[in-house]
């Protein structure tokens, strides 16, 4: 058995949104803008990234069902079911969630961005850069 991986959060997610059904089930689906809050001790982490910038927003899915293994895409029972890695469920072995986000501004540890369609309180893992292949970016 592969040994357990210890994951710390960043910081978390402010959005109005509070509903795990009426959330878009992707950020390019009229998702509001939401705050990234990071903890103070990884500040230093922020350097470096400016208003405009397209981010990956790794967040832990923390309301997600770890038991579940195969799905209907899009909850839509008229598609038949399929595994989980076949999809973008939140509902998975390790609940990893994989937003495209734009950052609109900064407020000290705080970034507000578009396109987030993780809910309120939603645990972050990481932040990186979207590249566009140049050599010697980022």
């Amino acid at each position: 058995m592969v040994a357990p991986i210890e994951v710390t959060p960043v910081g978390t997610v402010e959005s109005p949104l509070t509903d795990l059904a009426a959330a878009p089930k992707q950020g390019d689906e009229c998702a509001p803008d939401a705050w990234l809050v990071f903890e103070p001790d990884v500040a230093p982490a922020l350097d470096g990234l400016r208003t405009g910038d397209e981010l990956i927003v790794l967040t832990w899915l923390d309301r997600a069902d770890r038991a579940v293994l195969r799905v209907h895409p899009r909850g839509d029972r008229a598609r038949p079911k399929q595994g989980v890695f076949g999809t973008r469920s939140p509902d998975r072995p390790n609940p990893i969630g994989l937003h495209r986000v734009t950052v609109l501004a900064f407020e000290g540890t705080r970034m507000r961005v578009s396109g987030l369609e993780a809910v309120d309180g939603t645990p972050l893992v990481d932040v990186k850069p979207v590249l566009s292949g140049e050599v010697g970016e980022r």
